[in-house]
């Protein structure tokens, strides 16, 4: 896949599910119990130990999953990442260095985002996306849609602290994706390996997705 066809897909399904788990063997088990469950993406957080071995064998398993790198603080961080075969970079801060190098490579990125002056910064230098974090805890969907109004073209994906409740109204104000960590990848459901637990929270958080932008008439623009 290429650049404009992975970030269709991170559009198209809009979840990207974060990963951020204490083992490899739990984060590899998370990674496929979401894709299983009808969202083939997943972002495999640098602070997994073993991450990018992580990356690279849900790669070579899973082909058809798109699998990309979050908490990328720095250049060599990220070549270490698409060596392993990463599709997307992503953090949750803005490091210009990493945006230009993804660039230069051809990568998917997204950085995070908190400020308008940062989610200009980030769109200027040629972000696919840009990540708003945290945003429940800076005013949820009523920021989100503030930041709409004088950015209607930039590409906004919405996370930290979504849940069940607010999903569809972050897809409502204009999110273009949502970024869910452990509302839908639930450590106990990890730790017992309850794959119908995950696979019941991604058909919800899909379906609440789905029925959002139905009501808007479709993507968000």
């Amino acid at each position: 896949m290429n650049r404009e066809s992975i970030c269709a897909r991170i559009e198209e399904i809009g979840i990207i599910p974060a990963v951020r788990l204490s083992s490899p063997e739990d984060a590899l088990f998370a990674a496929e119990a979401v894709s299983n469950a009808g969202i083939p993406i997943v972002e495999v957080t640098m602070t997994i130990p073993g991450a990018m071995d992580v990356i690279a064998e849900l790669v070579r398993a899973h082909p058809q999953m798109i699998v990309g790198a979050g908490t990328v603080l720095d250049v060599a961080t990220a070549q270490h990442c698409l060596d392993a075969g990463a599709r997307f970079l992503t953090s949750t801060g803005l490091d210009l260095e990493v945006v230009a190098f993804a660039r230069q490579k051809g990568a998917v990125v997204f950085p995070g985002a908190l400020t308008p002056t940062e989610v200009i910064t980030a769109w200027k230098a040629g972000s696919d996306f840009v990540k708003i974090f945290p945003c429940a805890q800076v005013g949820g969907p009523a920021y989100i849609k503030a930041l709409r109004g004088p950015f209607p073209d930039v590409r906004l994906i919405a996370a930290g602290g979504i849940s069940q409740g607010t999903a569809g109204d972050f897809i409502h104000a204009g999110a273009a994706a949502l970024g869910i960590g452990h509302n839908l990848i639930q450590p106990q459901a990890i730790q017992k390996r309850e794959r119908d637990w995950i696979r019941e929270l991604a058909r919800r958080f899909s379906r609440i997705v789905q029925e959002a932008r139905a009501e808007k008439g479709g993507k968000p623009v």
